[in-house]
This record gives C-alpha cells, sequence and structure tokens, in this order.
C-alpha cells in the first residue's frame, strides 16, 4: 500500500478537522436547555450564549481552518504536532486536531526563528485557493544548514507562501491577518492586559490589524473578565468601522461593539459645524478646566441655619456647620452628581447626633427620613443645585460674561469670541450643536455623574483627534487598559497631536509603553518610498516606513490634458487586475469623476459599501481614504488634494494618506504640477 504524499496528508487532516468542527457545531445546536434553567430569564440568557457559541462554530468556506503547523522537539504534552489555526477543534475524544493561534503553544509559530528555535523542529505554513490547501512550505528551525522547502499541488517548488498571502487579492471587508503576524507584531498582540499599548504604525504595517488581533488574543486570555467589563473598538468613521467589522467575527469573537468618538458623545442631535480655529479651541484641554469652573460655581455657600422638624422635636444645625460639610465637599473635589447625594447624608448624620445627646437611639431608618426631609431638600437645592449638563454648555456658548468668568487665565479674549455664537439659541434642542459641542457635553456630565469604564478600549486612528476627545475616550477605560492605534504623519485634522506623549496624557494613560512598527507588509516599496518624500515637510524626525515586499512596475505617474478621460482610463487598467480598485481623489473631483465613470459605463461604490466579484471599483473622498486598502489604486491630481484642505502641512498629509491605499499597485494621473514635496519620479 502506497504512503499518501505530504500534500494529501495535510488534505486528509483538513477533511478531518472540518469534520469534527461540523460535529462539534452539531452537539451544540443539539443542546436542550428545557430541564436545565431555573426560570425564563436564566432560559433566555443561556439560548442566547448557545446561540453565539453556534455562530462562533461556523466553518467559513474560503478561509482556512488552520494556516501553520508546529512539530516540537521535545514535549510534555501528548504528541508533538500542532495545527495552528483560527479556532480550536477537538475530534469525538476531545483531543486537539487545531489549536487556537492564541494559545501559548502557537506562540513560537510567530516567534521561533533559527537563531531562537523554541524547541520548534519543524514550521509548515500552508497556502490556500480559496478554500482549498494547495502548497505548503517546510522551515527546518533547529537545523541551521537545511533550506526551506515548499510544496504544491502543481509539484512548482517556491519560498513565497507568506508574502503570496499577504499579497492575496482583497475583495470585501478586511479580513485577519493571523497567518502572517510576524514577531514584533505578535509580541503587541500578546502583551498583558493590565498595560495600554500605543502603536505608532506608518501606512502598510498592519497596525489597525494588530490591534484588532490583540483584542481577540485578549478576550482568549481574560474571556470572564472582559465578559463582565466590556469592549470596544472605535474607529474614525462609518465607512472605516464597516470595512474592519468582519475581522473579530472571523476569529470567533462576536461581542465587541464598535463606535466612532461621535457614537461615544451622542446626547444631543449634531447639526451644526465649526471653523476650524473655533473647533480648535473646542478641542482644546483647557476647556476642561473651563468647565470644571463652570459646574463648580453653582455651589453657594450657606447662609442660614437649618431647622429640621420631627414630630414634638426640633433640631437645629447652625450655618456655619452647614457650610463646612459644603466646603468639606468642594474640597474632596468628587464628582458634582456625587457630592450633590452625599450632603444631605451629611445633613442628616448631624441632626442624629444631636438625637444622640439627647438620649434618643436613631437608626439608618432614622437617618435616611432626615435626609428625605423637606428643610433638608431645600438647603441641598439652595447650596447645590442640579446641573444639566447641555444647558450648562449651552449658557457658556450663548453668555459672554458666563464665559469669561470661568475662562478667565485660560482662554484668551479672541479664543473667547471664537466660542460664542453670533445667534445663541433658545434651547437645548433648537441649538445646532456641533460635533466638537457635543464632546464639551460629554465632559460636563462627567464632571456631574462617573462615566461607565470598559476593559478594554481600542482606538484607531488616534492621531486625528483632539485633547478633549482623547479625554472622552480615556473615560471609557479608567479602570481598563487601551490599544492606541494611529500614524502621527497621517494627521490631518486641525488639532491633530503632535506627539504621543501629548496624546497619551490626555487620554490618561501616560505611562503607556509606545511601539513603532516600521516594517511594512502591504504597501509595495516603489511606492511607500515615492510617498515617504512626504515625511520631512509633514512630520519631521519620523522613521520612513521600510517596505519587505518588492514589485517592480507597482508607480506610475502620468501626465494628462484630458483628466477626467485619463482617469477614467487608468481605473479600466486597474480592473484589467484581479481584486478591488480605488479612486481616489480631491472631495470637490467626486461629483465631476462620478460623471465621468457613469458616462463611459463603469459601476462604482461609495466608501463602506461592500465590494463583490462584480462590483470591484469603489470612488473614495481624500477626507475618508484613512485607514483603507485596495489592490490597486487611481489617485487624481494630488494638486487638489492638497489645495482641498485649510492648510499646506494637512494637505501634505492628505495626500501622504491617500498615496499609501495601494497593496499592488499605484496610478497617480495629473493635470496640474505634482506638489514640489514629492518631486519628479
Amino acid at each position: 500500500m502506497s504512503v499518501p504524499d505530504p500534500l494529501a496528508r495535510e488534505r486528509a487532516h483538513l477533511t478531518s478537522s472540518r469534520a469534527a468542527l461540523r460535529a462539534m457545531r452539531e452537539d451544540v445546536e443539539a443542546l436542550d436547555i428545557k430541564d436545565v434553567t431555573a426560570n425564563w430569564v436564566n432560559s433566555l440568557v443561556l439560548g442566547r450564549q448557545i446561540e453565539d457559541r453556534i455562530k462562533a462554530l461556523a466553518d467559513l468556506a474560503d478561509t482556512p481552518l488552520f494556516f501553520g503547523r508546529l512539530d516540537y522537539l521535545h514535549t510534555t504534552q501528548e504528541g508533538q504536532r500542532f495545527y495552528i489555526g483560527r479556532r480550536h477543534v477537538h475530534d469525538a475524544d476531545g483531543d486537539p486536531m487545531v489549536i487556537d493561534w492564541r494559545a501559548p503553544v502557537s506562540q513560537p509559530y510567530y516567534q521561533a526563528s533559527r537563531k531562537d528555535p523554541q524547541d520548534v523542529g519543524l514550521r509548515r505554513r500552508f497556502g490556500y485557493t480559496g478554500g482549498d490547501l494547495t502548497a505548503y512550505e517546510d522551515e527546518h528551525l533547529s537545523d541551521p544548514e537545511a533550506e526551506t522547502f515548499s510544496g504544491s499541488a502543481a509539484g512548482s517548488h517556491t519560498s513565497r507562501l507568506l508574502q503570496a498571502e499577504i499579497e492575496r487579492p482583497r475583495v470585501g471587508p478586511m479580513r485577519d491577518i493571523v497567518a502572517t503576524i510576524q514577531p514584533e507584531q505578535d509580541g503587541i498582540v500578546r502583551s498583558d492586559l493590565s498595560g495600554t499599548v500605543c502603536v505608532q504604525g506608518g501606512p502598510g504595517t498592519g497596525k489597525t490589524a494588530v490591534g484588532l488581533h490583540r483584542v481577540a488574543y485578549l478576550l482568549y486570555a481574560h474571556r470572564e473578565r472582559l465578559a463582565r467589563t466590556g469592549t470596544l473598538v472605535i474607529g474614525p468613521n462609518r465607512s472605516f468601522l464597516h470595512y474592519i467589522e468582519q475581522v473579530l467575527p472571523a476569529l470567533g469573537e462576536l461581542e465587541v461593539q464598535q463606535a466612532t468618538v461621535d457614537d461615544l458623545v451622542a446626547h444631543v442631535e449634531v447639526r451644526g459645524t465649526d471653523e476650524a480655529p473655533t473647533a480648535v479651541v473646542k478641542g482644546d484641554a483647557r476647556m476642561a478646566e473651563v468647565l470644571r469652573r463652570a459646574v463648580r460655581s453653582h455651589v453657594t455657600l450657606p447662609t442660614e441655619p437649618l431647622m429640621v422638624v420631627r414630630g414634638s422635636r426640633r433640631w437645629r444645625v447652625p450655618a456655619y456647620e452647614l457650610e463646612q460639610m459644603v466646603q468639606e465637599l468642594l474640597d474632596r473635589d468628587i464628582r458634582y452628581g456625587a457630592a450633590r447625594e452625599a450632603l444631605p447624608q451629611r445633613i442628616a448624620h448631624a441632626v442624629l447626633v444631636r438625637m444622640e445627646e439627647a438620649g434618643e437611639a436613631p437608626d439608618d431608618r432614622v437617618q435616611n427620613a432626615v435626609a428625605r426631609n423637606t428643610a433638608v431638600k431645600a438647603v441641598v437645592k439652595e447650596c447645590w443645585p442640579p446641573v444639566e449638563p447641555a444647558k450648562l454648555v449651552l449658557r457658556l456658548l450663548s453668555d459672554a460674561d458666563f464665559l469669561a468668568e470661568h475662562a478667565e487665565g485660560l482662554l484668551t479674549e479672541d479664543e473667547q469670541k471664537l466660542l460664542l455664537w453670533v445667534k445663541p439659541a433658545r434651547s437645548v434642542k433648537a441649538a445646532k450643536w456641533s460635533a466638537a459641542d457635543a464632546v464639551l457635553i460629554d465632559e460636563t456630565k462627567d464632571l456631574v455623574e462617573r462615566t461607565h469604564s470598559l476593559g478594554h478600549v481600542v482606538l484607531d486612528e488616534a492621531q486625528d483627534l483632539s485633547p478633549m476627545q482623547y479625554r472622552a475616550v480615556g473615560r471609557r477605560c479608567t479602570t481598563g487598559s487601551a490599544t492606541v492605534l494611529g500614524d502621527l504623519a497621517q494627521g490631518t485634522t486641525p488639532w491633530a497631536t503632535e506627539s504621543w506623549a501629548q496624546a497619551l496624557a490626555h487620554l490618561g494613560k501616560p505611562e503607556a509603553v509606545v511601539e513603532e512598527l516600521t516594517a511594512g507588509f502591504r504597501v509595495p516599496r516603489e511606492v511607500i518610498a515615492y510617498a515617504s518624500r512626504l515625511l520631512p515637510h509633514v512630520s519631521p524626525g519620523l522613521a520612513a516606513v521600510e517596505s519587505v515586499r518588492e514589485n517592480p512596475g507597482s508607480l506610475a505617474v502620468r501626465r494628462t490634458e484630458d483628466l477626467d478621460g485619463d482617469t477614467v482610463a487608468a481605473c479600466v487598467e486597474a480592473l484589467a487586475h484581479e481584486g478591488s480598485i480605488g479612486l481616489i481623489a480631491a472631495d470637490a473631483r467626486i461629483a465631476p469623476l462620478a460623471e465621468a465613470l457613469t458616462a463611459a459605463g463603469l459601476a462604482y461604490l461609495s466608501p463602506g459599501e461592500e465590494t463583490t466579484a462584480e462590483s470591484r471599483l469603489t470612488l473614495v473622498p481624500a477626507s475618508l481614504a484613512k485607514g483603507l486598502e485596495y489592490d490597486y489604486v487611481v489617485l487624481d491630481e494630488p494638486a487638489a488634494v492638497v489645495d482641498g484642505e485649510p492648510d499646506e502641512r494637512t494637505g501634505l498629509r492628505r495626500l501622504y494618506v491617500a498615496l499609501t491605499r495601494a497593496v499592488s499597485g499605484l496610478t497617480v494621473v495629473h493635470a496640474a504640477p505634482i506638489p514640489e514635496q514629492l518631486g519628479a519620479l
């Protein structure tokens, strides 16, 4: 009987593993919970947990169940061979057929090398076409003399499986990178939950995917804790969140919430916009102190004594004692609402002391009754009145004297004028609130009552947040940790952060570790080198990305007299390739390009709409390009991208973003001169 070849054996293991996963799913589907729950609430909760478990056990047809194998030289566990995949799979006896990539035994798959083999004799990578296993590649890590050997269904030998996986054309939303995680990325992914990590990464370094995989790892390593406290991924806009939303479900994680900063602070309807100078002032960290002063200004010290009547007895608390209580609460600087709730109890305690001195024996019920006494409530209302956050912010933006009183020594007169509405709104509902106003309301709300804190927050494209937005995010993880992702060179807001030290201080995580990813895996070397010419002008001192991928001919720059026509022609050329196509242009150029594409009979999508095999071209305003990737990019009129921003540096940063969205090829089409900072190709 002939021994099957290695590829056939691996295919057989894949078939068996898929059957085992299917059996695991069927076992869960067959569970009967009728007699194991005490009531309908427990039944509902358990039923939802079972539904989530069934979803997590789904076998995605086009997603490899395992992508690697480790053969250990020595081990204390049964067997020495482990298949590494996106989730754990076991057979009917409970023996593992696929090991979760997050398990400790899987870590050497990413970290082992010939210099440090970590007891690994052989590391095997698998190549797939669709869902079919078609190739493998072996690395004999404990034998420095051995060469890498690869085998494939076609019988050819190649050592490019890893690069092929990185370069695999992408259609649809962002996918996981679990098969291609590099050692420096793995170190970030597996860093401990207790610490906050900031990842500075240029285009194509995989920082977003690393952040998402870190969430998946933390949920694996600290599932019970994070199930109680919650996790949240924050992205710059809805298009971006739609683009990344399938990464975690593909790894079996279904319970992670996603939101934008605007979603977090949506206490009022945002219907207005701010001019850039106004938005910069509203986003400045000094506004936190202005708001704190304004909130505390509502407190007044009592000047009259309090008389509490209970039955036939009267109990007097002198004004100086009430003043001491109020002043003590002010000095403690606790939240306004918590102090307001504490004050009646303090007053009631003072009354109970007098009762005890008179020979009575009051208990907690008496204290609570005194705290609810009409006279006590009247004193509290007079000294510590309730504050409605939106009303307070409305008054600050409408009342010049009120603003001046609380901004004294913090904001200049010119800055105060920028904040004041020309035509004050009559009410909270009538006001045309801006996004920056909503952040101010959120800050005020937290001054009044504590914001709920989550166990872990991932903040992507963090370089674009204002100090006040950082504070809003930081409030969501005061008792938890965070993963902060961004690239200083891609900061395209007028308030973009200048350094991670500043940003992390505003976030409330000054002790965070800053990691820098400089190895590029997504953007071809020729493309990233061209875009990096802008770095000295947009972020001096920042290290350029060194791409590990050579792709000759991946960059073309074309001068034209017919901008619309040649841009459309470049899209047609790009569509001849496999994969997704992004046409990126200045926002003002989107309308004419849409007409040109329609006239040419080319269907196109908008950012956030999912690409398919039949519809692969997306028309992308430069303002929404950040964080998105396409196999091939056509960039229309770079000068218009720069000119579309309020200042040159922001415009060049926007151009840097647009130039670095391509995974396989970039074509630049221009009629106006290329910005001089890029120079000739």
